[in-house]
């Protein structure tokens, strides 16, 4: 006979991850290109941190934030990756109760960490486009490192909150998350008791971080847009733009794909689906960030020639 689950107890102690697939040989050939884009990930991303900290002519605050972006990405693609990687080629596909906690809760702390630095990117883009002879004054090294330390502390409280309510749930089984990560709504799909309360506390942490975010984006954008229509020169005006292009391509790739996820009525949810599109913002955006924001800035690019000895070669 069914007994309903004691409060407060968790009768799952470990969760089994079904990743993308069960035929071996498709799992080889998902950790070779997994693989390789982690490592590409990595790689772009530490170019550009490293870039950032060797050349002074860098040492601004649309520099400082773009160092804390590509951080960031190589956090969120390292929480989940590595792990994936091994499951595609071990026969277990098996991960703690306290390691599905613990992953859950860095995957959305550095995800809501990174959605707050997208604003204070487009408030900085908003300063120097608007405000050019002021940029500096008003974004003051104090100011840069308190908005930096805010997203983090804001990311990391409500990533606490979304896991706490989330990990607290009985789960009495089953214990198979069809996903790559412990995913929050996944994880949530399988605890024994009804969720509506956590579903109430994770729509009200998305909507301030998702639907306020993005209202603040475009808020600064169209007063960026303002601005730079007032510039007489067209050469004037492409160098403007060109400067916000990049953070618009990446604010674009992250925030599609996972308004679509965690804004969307429950009744709409799909597994298969949720984590393509998943993959798709936490692994190829963390992968495209450097790539954009290399290609069409001629500051890294003459940091990346100086730091390889090819400057003079260049002029």
């Amino acid at each position: 006979m069914w007994m309903p689950p004691v409060e407060n107890q968790t009768w799952v102690s470990e969760f089994i991850l079904l990743g993308f697939s069960r035929d071996p040989t498709s799992n080889r050939i998902l950790f070779i290109v997994f693989l390789l884009l982690y490592l590409s990930s990595v790689l772009g991303n530490g170019l550009i941190v490293s870039l950032i900290c060797l050349d002074k002519r860098l040492h601004t605050p649309m520099y400082f934030f773009l160092c804390i972006l590509s951080l960031l990405d190589m956090g969120y693609v390292t929480t989940t990756v590595p792990q994936m990687l091994v499951h595609l080629l071990a026969h277990s596909q098996t991960i703690s109760f306290a390691g599905c906690w613990l992953q859950m809760y860095m995957f959305s702390a550095l995800a809501l960490t990174e959605s707050i630095l997208f604003v204070v990117m487009a408030y900085d883009r908003y300063i120097a486009i608007c405000y050019p002879l002021r940029y500096t004054v008003i974004l003051n090294w104090g100011l840069c490192s308190r908005l930096s330390a805010g997203t983090g502390a804001c990311g990391f409280f409500f990533s606490l909150i979304h896991t706490f309510f989330t990990m607290r749930l009985p789960y009495c089984g089953p214990n198979v998350i069809n996903h790559y990560v412990c995913d929050g709504l996944s994880v949530r799909s399988l605890a024994c008791m009804d969720t509506h309360l956590i579903e109430i506390v994770d729509l009200v942490i998305s909507v301030f971080l998702a639907v306020a975010p993005l209202s603040l984006i475009s808020a600064s954008y169209i007063g960026i847009a303002q601005a730079i229509l007032k510039i007489k020169s067209t050469k004037g005006r492409c160098k403007a733009f060109s400067t916000c292009a990049s953070h618009l391509t990446v604010v674009s790739f992250f925030y599609g794909p996972a308004s679509y996820i965690y804004m969307r009525p429950n009744s709409n949810y799909s597994p298969e689906q949720d984590k393509q599109i998943s993959l798709f913002y936490n692994v190829f955006t963390a992968l495209l960030n450097p790539v954009v924001y290399s290609l069409r800035n001629k500051d890294i690019n003459g940091a990346f020639l100086k730091v390889m000895g090819w400057s003079s070669v260049a002029q």
